[in-house]
């Protein structure tokens, strides 16, 4: 890389522009990027991917993170899906970035997280208010298990990238513990039966459960939730409203059924509260559930995009309703598996287990040459 002039003092809230001079210490990792024209769309998908990695803007297209393996195989993960899609990216190591400039921007990043914490602790408070707030206003919360679910995976998000230790996390974490100690004790938990609001599940064993047509996200994710978790045997059909079905079958999401939206609550939401399924997995579902269903981007739950974008994908190549709602049915039982073993202990990655493998295998080897 070419060497830039010193970078006068940046006014207040601009992040410095980064000149390349030679100082010790950190090393940063730049992203710089160039996007098609069309669809306009990844512009926003891009920008979003690179906020999530936590990495801020230097100047148009061209974004930094500190340079770790971590950081430095999202850049590559990222520069591989910006060319999949006909753009250009780059990613350049640096050590030689000017003192004053490498301080403001560590400061940057501690800005960005410490914002992002305070966020988080605003979301937690206005929960604990609304908790503390009668009857009537504790009915719009949603269970505490799944706020504590979200909170906390929104919590791990931050601290993932939060690379220099950013003031806030501590007040999260009390405010969480709070929210917490408003929970079920663990006693409690273990003697509540699944659907402990009373829903006896036997009753809807073997039924069939009647929807809108051209289901979307919110009657495909709980038509899994109900072969899933409530009846394996679920048959599903569509009708018009609530009136054309029949008297045996069991409505969802329509108007004026049980199983439907209620308060600030999506129809997955209320199938999860009723027959008391939960979990970490089923907490990430439901927030992206509720943020593509409601549009209300309460949960901020990152993979909407992605999961709108594959169920949109799924309604254009699907005119038959039965076969899209059977492939949205395999597409959240896919999500299922796979938030489920994230939120598992897990060993190394494949790639980190293999590079390790190979390792041993060339000093084994160089041992025996050695011998020989």
């Amino acid at each position: 890389m070419t060497a830039a002039s010193r970078t006068p003092h940046p006014t207040q809230g601009q992040t410095p522009t980064v000149p390349l001079r030679e100082t010790g210490g950190r090393r940063w990792l730049l992203f710089v990027h160039q996007l098609p024209s069309h669809p306009s769309n990844l512009r926003v998908s891009t920008w979003r991917r690179l906020q999530q990695l936590g990495a801020l803007p230097l100047k148009q297209a061209v974004y930094v993170l500190p340079d770790t393996p971590n950081t430095r195989e999202d850049f590559e993960w990222l520069k591989t899906e910006v060319i999949a899609i006909g753009g250009e990216a780059t990613v350049f190591a640096s050590a030689d970035l000017d003192a004053y400039a490498a301080d403001a921007l560590v400061e940057d990043f501690r800005r960005a997280r410490q914002e992002a914490y305070s966020a988080l602790a605003g979301d937690v408070e206005d929960t604990l208010k609304s908790m503390a707030g009668g009857a009537r206003r504790r009915k719009r919360v949603l269970p505490i298990w799944r706020l504590l679910t979200t909170y906390r995976e929104r919590l791990s998000q931050i601290e993932r990238v939060d690379f220099f230790g950013s003031a806030g996390r501590d007040r999260v974490t009390r405010l969480l513990a709070q929210l917490d100690a408003h929970g079920p004790s663990d006693k409690a938990k273990k003697a509540a039966p699944a659907g402990s609001d009373g829903v006896d599940r036997e009753r809807y064993r073997g039924r069939l459960w009647v929807t809108r047509p051209r289901p979307g996200v919110d009657r495909m994710s709980s038509a899994w939730l109900i072969r899933r978790f409530i009846d394996p045997q679920a048959r599903f059909g569509f009708v018009a409203d609530r009136e054309a079905a029949s008297a045996s079958a069991v409505p969802f999401d329509m108007f004026g059924v049980d199983f439907s939206h209620h308060g600030e609550g999506c129809t997955f939401e209320t199938l999860c509260a009723a027959f008391g399924i939960e979990g970490p997995a089923i907490s990430r579902i439901a927030a992206i559930v509720h943020d593509l269903d409601l549009k209300d981007d309460r949960f901020g739950a990152p993979e909407c995009h992605t999961v709108g974008a594959m169920i949109e994908g799924l309604q254009l190549a699907n005119h038959d309703d039965d076969a899209l709602l059977e492939q949205g049915i395999t597409l959240f039982d896919s999500l299922f598996r796979s938030f489920e073993r994230s939120t598992q202990t897990s060993g190394p990655r494949v790639v980190a287990q293999r590079q390790r493998r190979a390792a041993v295998t060339a000093r084994n080897s160089r041992r025996r040459t050695k011998r020989d």
